[in-house]
């Protein structure tokens, strides 16, 4: 690598900037975690959570990656055999699939194309044609890091309650939480899982789980086995402010920090202007020329732009060459989609600049690489965000 001046720009979909006040939050000394001192910053950060999740329900932190949440959310909620729907459109989905077959689970796969969120009708058609009720959950990613699509939640929730069924609705929310308007008790979502790397904008060792009542009562009879990830273990050692085990102190000196972040702008705002960056980015691609991966537009995410490359361009080269010419990392394209596509990171701390500079490296990394394109991108982004201030 070569020698690069100022400072980088990390522009993948995850893990984001951390904001200056998050870690000079982090950088202070360790306290007892069965002291009296910490069952004020535990009840000070998880009502904060419910706030952030929109549920009066509990939150339970994990020291973990969002991997853990969602074995933490399987393994308390369902028993060995269980039947489990889960659309597959993209690469985290399928992770999540895999995690459920060695866990045990019985899978069923709603197939898609990586450039769809889930589909509320299929959706429906398959829990419809359920009649038993054998089928115990739906489980359903928000917001695929790995294709820039976003799952309409509320319109599965609705699908789930025209077949009448029963299933447990889990939903990943790891690259939409404090990002994408998520409303797990409006939902009437059972399971919400969440990472703390992304719009919370942590580092990476700290994953949610959001949790209903029925949730709560499915654990009591679920049988998969779960010592670390216990529901019940965590919930009674909250009651008092502590944790079951050491928690990762330093890291929720963070996450309240960042909470209060969060908070002073204030949650719609924050929404807005993940929208706003989103919309600035769209207009780039669209003016350079490129693809956007999404194909309905009311999937777009807010989170992060996937590009698709011409044919016959490998994205991975580009994205090399940007790194090395201008000190800006990008995501690259995952499983089936590797060398197809770049994506672009918009999420957590982050402001108009910094999405100008981010776009500025990549039109003048695309020029770099020989890729074909309009250099009119950075312009088009420049005057959305000019007259949306």
């Amino acid at each position: 690598m070569a020698f690069h001046s100022g400072r980088h720009f990390l522009q993948i979909p995850g893990p984001t900037n951390v904001p200056d006040r998050v870690l000079r939050a982090i950088d202070r000394p360790t306290i007892d975690h069965r002291g009296p001192e910490f069952p004020v910053l535990a009840r000070e950060i998880l009502a904060g959570l419910r706030r952030i999740f929109r549920t009066a329900g509990p939150v339970i932190i994990f020291p973990a990656s969002g991997t853990g949440a969602w074995e933490a959310a399987l393994t308390n909620a369902l028993s060995p055999g269980d039947r489990i729907l889960m659309s597959e459109k993209r690469n985290f989905s399928s992770l999540w699939k895999a995690m459920a077959d060695r866990l045990g689970l019985s899978v069923e796969v709603i197939p898609g194309d990586w450039r769809h969120g889930a589909d509320p009708a299929e959706i429906e058609a398959r829990l419809a044609s359920d009649s038993q009720h054998q089928i115990r959950a739906m489980a359903v990613v928000h917001n695929e890091t790995s294709t820039g699509v976003t799952t309409r939640v509320s319109e599965v929730r609705a699908a789930i309650d025209r077949a009448r069924h029963p299933a447990l609705l889990l939903v990943d929310t790891i690259s939409s939480l404090a990002c994408v308007d998520y409303r797990h008790d409006d939902w009437r979502v059972d399971v919400t899982i969440a990472g703390s790397q992304k719009g919370l904008m942590l580092p990476p060792g700290l994953s949610f789980n959001a949790v209903s009542a029925r949730a709560l009562e499915a654990a009591k009879t679920a049988r998969l086995a779960r010592s670390y990830w216990d529901w019940q273990a965590m919930l009674q050692a909250n009651e008092s402010g502590y944790f079951p085990y050491t928690p990762a102190t330093n890291l929720l000196y963070g996450l309240r920090e960042a909470l209060l972040l969060l908070e002073e702008e204030g949650l719609d705002k924050v929404f807005a202007r993940h929208a706003r960056h989103a919309e600035a980015t769209r207009r780039a691609v669209r003016a350079w020329g490129l693809e956007l991966n999404p194909l309905d537009q009311r999937e777009h995410s807010n989170s992060l732009t996937a590009v698709r490359m011409p044919d016959g361009y490998d994205a991975d080269r580009l994205r090399a060459v940007i790194l090395e010419r201008f000190d800006l990392s990008l995501g690259q394209g995952l499983g089936k989609q590797k060398g197809q596509l770049f994506r672009i990171g918009h999420l957590g701390h982050f402001n108009d600049l910094m999405l100008c500079g981010t776009l500025a490296g990549v039109e003048m990394g695309l020029r770099s690489a020989g890729v074909p394109h309009r250099p009119a991108g950075l312009a088009a982004a420049t005057d959305y965000l000019a007259s949306t201030g």
